[in-house]
């Protein structure tokens, strides 16, 4: 059983390795949007952690101009995942490590690069989809907790607060192939550039934005409030100009903003 620190709202966040579970597996029946595993209004970091780990993959992205590692979140039954486009840009192959160790294929379903989002199916069924809430019912100050694979560590958990609403956020449109780990991802906010320049083609969304520390392989992550419930998908962060590691400037794309889109993405959109 993974040690959980205690949620410290305003800080940097509380850090948490090794969270998920081994063996996590989901029921049966058919796939479902709003999913099953969800904290129940719960004041404990641990609970929500339980809630959602099952839910979080990591994803390999590669093709002949490189590799990609980000995260995901499942959200059917039978396979569906969220994570950001810039993820799985251009890729040839797609592998996803579910929470019980198991590694599979993955394919592309559909894409939206104006909202830095793209739809995975893994070749998997049975999986355990997370809850997805409301971003609008978020308030500046709530606590919340990040999953992903930073660095390549499976299974992290950070937790912080949200720090403001709607901060306008703009990242390359489309790269045609996968970036790195989302360290070398660049994007722009209020007037400055953060991991170098993001060129002539790019996107403005506006984001949630969390101090919850985010890292390189954080990117297409769940941010969740305490009830366990996704209200966004981690998408860009700044990091320290030496060393690389989180300053508690991160932002996700918010999960209503998902909702409109993912009717498009099952449908294969921007494939």
């Amino acid at each position: 059983m993974a040690a959980v620190a205690a949620l410290t709202g305003g800080g940097a966040g509380a850090l948490v390795q090794g969270a998920f579970h081994e063996g996590g597996t989901g029921g049966t029946g058919n796939a479902a949007v709003s999913g099953t595993q969800t904290a129940a209004d719960t004041d404990s970091v641990g609970e929500v952690v339980d809630a959602v780990s099952p839910s979080v993959v990591e994803i390999n992205a590669s093709s002949a101009a490189g590799t990609a590692t980000g995260s995901g979140v499942v959200i059917s039954e039978d396979g569906e995942i969220l994570t950001n486009n810039h993820v799985v840009s251009g890729a040839e192959r797609v592998k996803v490590t579910l929470s019980d160790g198991r590694t599979v294929g993955g394919e592309v379903v559909g894409t939206e690069p104006g909202l830095d989002m793209a739809l995975v199916r893994a070749e998997a069924s049975g999986l355990d989809p997370a809850e997805l809430g409301s971003s609008e019912k978020v308030s500046v100050g709530d606590e919340v907790v990040a999953f992903g694979s930073p660095q390549g560590l499976t299974g992290t958990v950070t937790s912080g607060i949200v720090s403001a609403k709607d901060r306008e956020v703009t990242v390359p449109r489309q790269g045609d192939a996968p970036r790195g780990q989302d360290g070398d991802w660049p994007f722009e906010y209020g007037g400055g550039e953060y991991n170098g320049g993001v060129g002539s083609d790019t996107t403005t969304y506006e984001a949630l934005q969390t101090d919850a520390p985010l890292n390189p392989g954080n990117s297409g992550g769940p941010l969740v409030n305490r009830s366990g419930e996704v209200i966004g998908i981690n998408s860009a962060n700044s990091t320290a100009t030496s060393g690389g590691g989180s300053i508690g400037l991160g932002f996700a794309v918010p999960v209503d903003d998902l909702r409109q889109i993912l009717d498009e993405l099952r449908a294969g959109g921007g494939q």
